[in-house]
């Protein structure tokens, strides 16, 4: 499907220090190129959904602690032969969640093997993020694209038996991430529905375990300051940074928004955004993060190896949601510090204290790992018209604290 474009892929400035090797920059702007002129970036839209999978009898007391913690909204219940998919939703403009809850923990498929690999992940056999589906507006002309450009995909029997929806089409893992994306057809005011996963129901038990945990987050006095996702950061190998980036960039309709090298950590922060004018609340930008030098090597120089250490415990995999805080104050706090302090009362550690001040553009701080999920929830505060994800300084100081906790 040939048609001209009016997106530009490669006209965005490039921020950041990082610099990336030849092969990297020269097959970037190819790619790109590629993507706008067969048409792919004008069919590509945001983000309609995140996928995680958890525990058997872990969802409800995930969906509360997501209830006090973030904007989400418990939906409804799909109800499938292998699982329940629970619908999670701030909005029609920011992305579901999905849910999904095995009902047997003996099931067994190819996201659970990604866990069994790795000696932290195998602990939690179910417990992770699966990856994103993106709006298209044509699914059947960008399946066949990206099958073209040898992109593989679960076939309709395989999603079938996966109990994934039937109306969305999906990616093998990735080598790189491990993460699959998705494509589902949607034009822009239909509603997003997920088909055929079974029978729909409210359960009562998660319904009111939701009801609870809003209440107490407005008790608290902290429900309007919580807004939608602002960017999930995955963590990857060394080796595959590159390789990451320029694969999601052909299966997306983001661009390569920059890299900065944090070298206290070892380790660099790699940015990709979408190519649209909306905000990060409607698509949120996509984190990656990799060591600079690989563990193999490292005990010759002895060098920080926070973002490797997990990536070698749990395996490439999401690391954190960050959610964007309300700018202002309340009670005499910083929004960010008044939400942290109201959230840790309730017994919900965090990795470290509020980084960051208003010289610097942004505060932020990073939760503990839930327990039923394994993702880290960053909070991020922003002043004036600071447009960027982190400072140098945050990003090594979160990075450290996070390391810690899996090393």
């Amino acid at each position: 499907m040939k048609n001209q474009t009016k997106l530009k892929s490669t006209e965005f400035l490039r921020n950041g220090d990082k610099v990336n090797s030849e092969f990297f920059e020269i097959y970037l702007k190819r790619l790109l190129d590629a993507r706008d002129a067969c048409g792919l970036t004008e069919m590509i839209g945001e983000i309609e959904a995140l996928m995680i999978t958890v525990e058997p009898g872990n969802a409800l007391e995930y969906i509360a602690e997501l209830a006090l913690m973030t904007p989400y909204h418990y939906l409804v219940t799909l109800e499938s032969p292998r699982h329940w998919t629970h619908i999670l939703r701030i909005d029609m403009d920011s992305p579901d969640i999905l849910l999904r809850e095995v009902k047997n923990p003996e099931y067994y498929d190819i996201f659970r093997s990604l866990n069994d690999l790795h000696p932290v992940g195998s602990k939690r056999p179910h417990s992770r993020y699966l990856g994103e589906i993106l709006r298209v507006t044509d699914r059947e002309s960008v399946l066949a694209l990206q099958c073209e450009r040898e992109f593989r995909f679960f076939s309709p029997a395989a999603l079938s038996a996966l109990d994934l929806p039937s109306n969305v089409s999906i990616s093998k893992p990735s080598p790189y991430t491990q993460n699959v994306l998705g494509y589902m057809e949607r034009a822009i005011g239909e509603p997003r529905v997920y088909h055929p996963l079974g029978k729909c129901s409210i359960l009562p038990k998660i319904q009111k375990a939701y009801e609870n945990a809003k209440l107490q987050q407005q008790s608290l006095n902290i429900a309007d300051l919580i807004l939608p996702v602002d960017h999930l950061a995955t963590r990857v190998y060394c080796q595959n940074r590159e390789a990451a980036l320029l694969e999601y960039l052909a299966l997306s309709s983001y661009y390569y928004w920059g890299s900065y090298d944090i070298v206290d950590q070892n380790s660099s922060t790699n940015v990709c955004k979408s190519v649209r004018p909306v905000p990060e609340s409607l698509s949120p930008a996509k984190v990656f993060t990799a060591n600079n030098l690989p563990y193999c090597v490292n005990h010759l120089d002895r060098l920080p190896s926070p973002t490797e250490n997990f990536v070698r415990n749990y395996g490439a995999r999401l690391h954190h949601i960050a959610l964007s805080v309300k700018d202002g104050e309340r009670e005499g706090k910083e929004n960010i510090e008044f939400l942290v302090d109201a959230i840790a009362g309730q017994g919900k550690g965090f990795l470290l204290e509020v980084v960051g001040s208003r010289e610097e553009g942004l505060k932020q701080v990073f939760s503990n790992a839930s327990q039923f999920s394994a993702l880290i929830i960053e909070y991020v505060q922003r002043y004036g018209d600071f447009q960027g994800f982190f400072t140098r300084e945050n990003v090594a100081l979160l990075t450290a604290a996070a390391g810690a906790e899996v090393s």
